[in-house]
C-alpha cells in the first residue's frame, strides 16, 4: 500500500482520470493521501501578448470545477492541487514536494510529436524519484 499517491489528471481526459482515481483509492493506504493534480500549461511569451488576459485564470477555474466534480463523483478523499507551467516539470516537482510514493499517470496513443519530443508520461517515468504507474 502507498502512503502518498499523486494523480495528475488531464481535464481533456476526465474519463481516464476517473479510472486512475479509482486505482489510486485501491492502492492507497487507509490513512494515505491522494493528490489530484492538474497543470495548466503556460503560454510562450511571444504568444502571451496576443492572448486575452484572464485566459490562464479561466483555465485554472475550469480545472478546479472539473476536478471537484470528479472527486465528488468518485467519493474520493483526495485533495486538489492546481499549477501552471510545463506539465512534466510540474508533476515531478509536485511528486518531490509531496514526497509521493507513487505517481499514476495516463498515457495516450503516441503521435508524431511524441516520437520527436516525447510525452509527458515518458518524461515523468524517466525522471521521477518514486514509482510510476502508467495507465494505457
Amino acid at each position: 500500500m502507498y502512503r502518498k499517491i499523486l494523480v495528475p489528471v488531464d481535464i481533456a481526459q476526465l474519463d481516464r482520470g476517473e479510472a486512475i482515481l479509482h486505482r489510486a483509492e485501491v492502492l492507497s493506504d487507509p490513512q494515505g493521501e491522494i493528490v489530484l493534480l492538474n497543470v495548466v500549461e503556460d503560454l510562450p511569451s511571444y504568444l502571451a501578448i496576443d492572448v486575452p488576459t484572464g485566459l490562464i485564470e479561466g483555465a485554472l477555474k475550469e480545472a478546479r470545477e472539473k476536478l471537484t466534480a470528479l472527486k465528488a463523483k468518485c467519493a474520493s478523499r483526495a485533495h486538489i492541487e492546481l499549477r501552471t507551467g510545463q506539465p512534466a516539470r510540474e508533476i515531478l516537482a509536485a511528486a518531490e514536494e509531496h514526497s509521493a510514493d507513487l505517481v499514476i499517470i495516463a498515457s495516450h496513443r503516441p503521435d508524431l510529436s511524441n516520437y520527436i519530443f516525447g510525452s509527458t508520461a515518458d518524461r515523468v517515468v524517466r525522471h521521477a524519484a518514486c514509482a510510476v504507474l502508467v495507465d494505457r
